[in-house]
C-alpha cells in the first residue's frame, strides 16, 4: 500500500450535484449564475482541514463531453475524471466507490471530502470513518441521504451556507440551527 503526504482528497460527483441543484432545488436547469463556483469549493476543501487538496471531478464521458467545462475545471486545478461505460451502469458512482475503497486501503491515505448527496456511497464512507482520517460530505444539508447523514463521525458541510459556493441565494426551505438564526433576514 503506497504512502502519501497529508492532503485532502475532494471527490466531486458532478452529476449528482447538478441533478440535485436543478431537480430538487430549482425545478429546472440552473442558470450559469446559479451553479457552484468550483474554485470556492476547492478553496474551502483546502481550508477546512488546513492542508493541500487534490480535487477530482467525476463526469460521465459516455456521450457528449462538455469540453469547455472540462477545460475550465482543469484551469481551476481540478482533475477531470471522465468515465464511460454501458448505459445501465452508473459509471460515475462506480468510479467514486472504487476511489473511496482505494483511499481506505492507502496508508496515510489522506482526509476525504465527498461532494454528493448519494447514499450509494455510505458503505465506502463508513469504511473511511473507521480510520484516523477526517471525512466530510459537501452538499445541500437537507438533501443529503440519511444513510450518509446518520454515519457517526461524518462532518457535513453545506455548499451554500458553509462553503459559499454560490453568487446568488438559492430558493431553499431549510432547517436553521438556532445559533445561526438571524431574525433580520425575515424582516429586511
Amino acid at each position: 500500500m503506497p504512502s502519501a503526504r497529508t492532503e485532502t482528497f475532494l471527490l466531486v460527483d458532478g452529476e449528482n450535484i447538478d441533478a440535485t441543484l436543478g431537480g430538487s432545488l430549482l425545478g429546472r436547469r440552473p442558470a450559469p449564475e446559479e451553479r457552484p463556483r468550483w474554485d470556492r469549493v476547492r478553496d474551502y476543501a483546502r481550508a477546512v482541514f488546513d492542508q493541500p487538496v487534490r480535487p477530482l471531478f467525476f463526469l460521465n464521458g459516455s456521450g457528449q463531453v462538455p469540453m469547455p467545462f472540462v477545460q475550465a475545471l482543469d484551469a481551476l486545478d481540478f482533475k477531470p475524471v471522465l468515465i464511460s461505460g454501458p448505459p445501465e451502469v452508473k459509471v460515475v458512482d462506480v468510479a467514486i466507490q472504487r476511489t473511496l475503497e482505494a483511499l481506505a486501503e492507502r496508508e496515510n491515505g489522506g482526509d476525504v471530502l465527498l461532494a454528493s448527496h448519494d447514499g450509494d456511497f455510505a458503505p465506502q464512507v463508513e469504511a473511511l470513518l473507521l480510520g484516523e482520517r477526517r471525512v466530510g460530505v459537501l452538499g445541500f444539508r437537507e438533501l443529503i441521504s440519511s444513510s450518509l447523514r446518520d454515519l457517526d463521525g461524518l462532518e457535513l458541510y453545506d455548499l451554500e451556507d458553509d462553503v459559499g459556493a454560490f453568487t446568488v441565494p438559492l430558493p431553499r426551505i431549510k432547517v436553521i440551527p438556532i445559533e445561526r438564526f438571524d431574525p433580520w433576514t425575515l424582516l429586511g
